[in-house]
């Protein structure tokens, strides 16, 4: 026990990468199909042999050549794609997940102008290096901007006005959103900056999910729906649309995830924001993430709620970690130029925009407009691009 009485236990973390997606709720893998537990294919699930004989490489081990299984030979590990699988994956190459979203693109939010420059390495961008990535921003198809968080201080309440009035005058075709705790004299301030703009803001109000950021802070479940229900009240009154940042929800067990949403639905909210925010999860467990908040907020009769996306880059799967939201179906999905940010970064946007174009997730972007985004980003953040960065670096733009 600590010294004021609390269980240390009580910090114990939630790992959605282990989590079980509900019966029903896993959406098919490429070809449709996944082994059921053992990995033993049944005639049940009407599974084809695989059109070429080929078996996917596992261990170390090569496809045999004439086609044939050896005797013995190892077999798919429960929950894995089964053979006919790999096969259908080779004939629909980067298709075979459900990313075409028809005539409703998945969007993309900008955060380097709020989480991006949060980086101990990086640097608050004066006022017309903000203003040019505006324009980058623009020019690269990004939907939606994040203007900062005007209750932090001066500079950044006026920052956030100043970016506002361009974005209106210009008619760049960016949506507006601002960041603030789950309290309502942040809420007013974002209030403050629509109001003196006439710009339509959307209230971005975050509060940790995860048991260590309550165990630290003492936090219950009664104090969170408190702190939903205040921030959503404030939002109302002043007229603006609010989404919920569930932080760390990826390391946040279900009935405090639970918690959260019951109070943003009955607060009003818009949007969830799902974040990964120490980079933690894997593909399945953004799966099973963002396929429990469906199921549950279709219990409480919201479907109409859209859930967002916010990862960042600690174990090297942030752009995986997006592009697998993607594909489970979330609306928004978040990244910053270069991946700047918080330790090793967030998810970078504008590897995030150039795949999602790849895939028929969004329209394509011409490299040529995402390497000056880039070198807009870099100048404006004071952040050198890496010499092998796959879209802008020296070495990847040789030949």
């Amino acid at each position: 026990m600590s010294a004021d009485g609390r269980d240390p236990g009580a910090a114990a973390t939630f790992d959605w990468n282990r989590a079980e997606p509900a019966p029903g709720e896993r959406p098919p893998r490429p070809g449709g199909q996944l082994s059921p537990p053992g990995g033993q294919p049944s005639p049940r699930d009407g599974l084809q042999p695989p059109r070429d004989g080929l078996q996917p490489p596992r261990d170390g081990l090569q496809p045999p050549r004439d086609g044939l299984q050896p005797p013995g030979g190892p077999q798919p590990p429960p929950g894995s794609l089964v053979p006919d699988a790999w096969g259908a994956a080779r004939a629909e190459s980067e298709a075979w997940l459900p990313f075409d979203r028809g005539a409703r693109p998945v969007e993309v939010l900008d955060e380097t102008l709020r989480d991006g420059i949060q980086g101990v390495s990086t640097v608050n961008p004066p006022r017309a290096r903000k203003i040019e990535l505006l324009y980058a921003m623009a020019s690269v198809g990004v939907d939606v901007v994040n203007l900062g968080m005007p209750a932090t201080g001066p500079r950044q309440f006026d920052d956030a006005c100043l970016l506002a009035r361009e974005i209106v005058a210009s008619r760049l075709p960016l949506g507006l959103t601002a960041a603030a705790r789950t309290l309502a004299a942040d809420v007013e301030e974002v209030a403050r900056v629509a109001e003196r703009t006439g710009a339509p803001i959307m209230v971005y109000a975050f509060i940790g999910s995860s048991p260590i950021r309550h165990f630290v802070e003492g936090w219950g479940p009664d104090f969170l729906a408190r702190s939903v229900d205040e921030a959503g009240r404030a939002a109302a009154a002043a007229g603006l649309p609010f989404c919920l940042v569930a932080e760390d929800a990826t390391r946040s067990p279900p009935y405090m995830l639970r918690t959260l949403f019951r109070a943003a639905v009955d607060a009003g909210a818009a949007r969830l924001c799902l974040c990964d925010t120490t980079g933690h999860v894997t593909p399945p467990g953004v799966e099973a993430l963002v396929a429990f908040a469906r199921r549950e907020l279709g219990a409480l009769g919201a479907t109409g709620i859209e859930l967002d996306w916010h990862g960042h880059n600690d174990r090297g799967l942030g752009l995986a970690a997006a592009l697998w939201a993607v594909a489970s179906g979330v609306e928004r999905v978040h990244a910053t130029a270069l991946g700047v940010g918080e330790r090793t970064g967030n998810t970078c946007l504008e590897l995030l925009v150039d795949n999602l174009g790849r895939l028929g997730a969004r329209p394509p972007v011409p490299r040529e407009r995402l390497v000056a985004y880039c070198a807009a980003a870099s100048r404006a953040l004071t952040w050198p691009i890496a010499p092998d960065h796959p879209i802008a670096g020296a070495l990847s733009r040789r030949g």
